[in-house]
């Protein structure tokens, strides 16, 4: 019985401490100037939602968020998904792996005009480890995840770590 507490506790820890380094992390890599939603607030968001997938297409096509659009960080093009954004005041949520590449995006969401963006803190990597579903591009849920490398992949616990 000590065993398992001490296993519960360590592992409780570890969760602790992990997040404190992705805290670390998204603190270096970004400015902050679009507003984190936690994966708990999306979840419990009452109106609709916009997800907009920020990865690479091979990243979107092994796994995505349901009903997330893609529009990639390299070919990023607004004009060829504005019609998808009904109007400016629509809640947009952005993500990527961890919460970087999708910035970069909200940021040019922002600066186009659109006043209810979002950055998913932890990105579709948190998502994830909080066990919850991503779809293939068949949309039947799966456990793959793209890692986008093999030094980002440590960031994700759960699911299939997918490289390729």
């Amino acid at each position: 019985m000590k065993n398992i507490i001490l296993y519960i506790c360590i592992g409780i820890s570890a969760f602790g401490f992990s997040q404190k380094k992705l805290s670390k992390l998204l603190k270096q890599q970004n400015s902050e100037s679009v507003p984190y939603i936690s994966i708990e607030a999306l979840q419990n968001e009452t109106e609709d939602v916009i997800l907009l997938d920020s990865r690479e297409k091979k990243e979107f096509k092994t796994s995505h968020l349901e009903n997330a659009i893609y529009v990639g960080y390299d070919s990023f093009n607004l004009k060829s998904i504005q019609h998808k954004l009904p109007n400016n005041d629509s809640k947009i949520v952005v993500y990527c792996s961890l919460g970087i590449r999708s910035e970069d995006i909200a940021e040019k969401l922002k600066k186009a005009g659109y006043t209810n963006v979002h950055n998913l803190y932890g990105g579709i990597f948190e998502w994830k480890n909080n066990d919850l579903e991503v779809f293939n591009s068949q949309e039947k849920a799966t456990d793959s995840i793209h890692t986008f490398s093999k030094g980002w992949s440590k960031w994700l616990k759960k699911g299939i770590k997918v490289y390729e």
